[in-house]
């Protein structure tokens, strides 16, 4: 007697079915696993794709210098040392770099906290602290392109002659004018008076859905110089030329290695970087993250697997009699093997489905809950989710279906 796949599932579900809260006791080490990762691969792919668009915003053909890694808020330790980045590399590189580089732009970073004093933006009735304040080029406009929502960026002339202006992030706007009315307004930061012409567009991206663009005030480089000399936290951006963004940084940085007068096996005392270099330091980041997601989903499904293989053992035993027919009438081993395989399958799979609705669930509720958290249910998370549990019943099923398969029909006939 030969019994087609269809009928082995149908007798699987059969199965499965007839004892629904022992399956699902059963599956519930595979239930968990199965949601541990689909959900945690949901929220670092969301992660990922703001990070990437928050980078592909700051410009994918920009170089970044600047005297440390990481924030330039926060210096690690052993670079706090390093010469500072100087104005006048932007010339040299201009010069040295022509062939690769299209144009270099310069950044002032003014952390928080000057001399003690929090630097703060204020308007009659409404102050902020939550401000990032830079010193920008003119031509940064053109090198990291942003949307503004109202007004304009500020020209060479206004860099030149130190004038008091600022463009806002969206940010800065909605907290100090929350009418709506910023461009033309004035408004008192560290004690001295700018005047808003313009406003950027929310941001596109970020870390965790935040954007620290969205709070930056942008004053002219030469205001930014003249208002705080003491100040040294230079950042560079130089622009490659289409398609040459690989040749740019090797100049760039074979540049800045003769500038600051390195010896040949001297290692970089500045930090250079690209858009995709920092987000591969990204990948690695949440690789780790995952490798821990996984180590914990293993253990659910090892757990699972061996409940699963458990109760087929159970179930072998309590239709030996039902096997002992199925031989009698002609079924074969390997229709036995198939019968009990598919059931282990079937059971490890519904436990698979449960696993990605609860993972979908929680990812649907931690991004209607936490909008700050993007997430995002990859295709592929959920196929691979889908696909372990079936793998995890086959290999866990199969001595069951064997043990079931080798039962004498004699003997399984007696069995009560």
């Amino acid at each position: 007697m030969t019994i087609s796949p269809g009928q082995n599932i149908k007798m699987a579900i059969a199965a499965v079915g007839a004892h629904r809260f022992r399956s699902l006791l059963t599956v519930l080490g595979i239930v968990i696993g199965i949601t541990t990762v689909v959900t945690v691969a949901s929220l670092l792919t969301g992660l990922r794709q703001g990070v990437v668009t928050f980078f592909q915003e700051l410009g994918p053909d920009n170089i970044f210098l600047f005297k440390t890694s990481g924030d330039p808020s926060q210096e690690p330790p052993k670079e706090r040392k390093r010469r500072p980045m100087k104005p006048e590399y932007v010339d040299y590189i201009r010069r040295w770099c022509v062939n690769s580089v299209a144009d270099v732009g310069l950044l002032l970073y003014i952390p928080p906290v000057v001399e003690g004093q929090p630097i703060m933006a204020r308007v009659p009735g409404y102050e902020t602290e939550n401000i990032n304040l830079n010193g920008l080029s003119p031509n940064m406009a053109e090198i990291s392109p942003r949307d503004l929502d109202a007004g304009r960026f500020f020209t060479p002339e206004e860099d030149q002659r130190g004038l008091h202006v600022a463009v806002i992030g969206s940010n800065v706007a909605g907290s100090l004018f929350p009418a709506g009315d910023a461009v033309g307004r004035t408004m008192m930061i560290d004690g001295a008076e700018y005047t808003v012409i313009g406003v950027f567009a929310k941001a596109k991206g970020g870390f965790f859905g935040e954007n620290g663009q969205d709070n930056n005030v942008n004053i002219p480089l030469r205001t930014a110089e003249i208002r705080y000399p003491q100040l040294d936290r230079f950042m560079i951006t130089a622009k490659a030329r289409p398609g040459m963004r690989q040749d740019a940084f090797d100049e760039v940085q074979a540049a800045m290695r003769r500038i600051r007068k390195l010896a040949t096996d001297a290692p970089n005392d500045f930090a250079i970087s690209t858009p995709d270099q920092i987000i591969q330091q990204f990948d690695r980041i949440t690789g780790l993250i995952g490798l821990v997601a996984i180590a914990i989903s293993a253990l659910g499904l090892l757990v699972g697997g061996i409940g699963v293989m458990n109760i087929m053992l159970v179930s072998v035993t309590e239709r030996t009699r039902e096997i002992g027919v199925r031989k009698a009438v002609g079924a074969r081993k390997r229709d036995i093997i198939g019968q009990f395989l598919v059931e282990a399958m079937t059971l490890t799979g519904a436990g698979g489905l449960l696993g990605i609705f609860i993972a979908v669930l929680i990812t649907l509720l931690v991004g209607a809950l936490v909008p700050s958290l993007p997430s995002s249910v990859p295709g592929w998370a959920l196929i691979t989710g889908f696909t372990v549990s079936v793998a995890v019943g086959v290999f866990f099923g199969v001595w069951p279906a064997v043990k079931a398969a080798q039962l004498d029909p004699v003997e399984a006939l007696r069995y009560e």
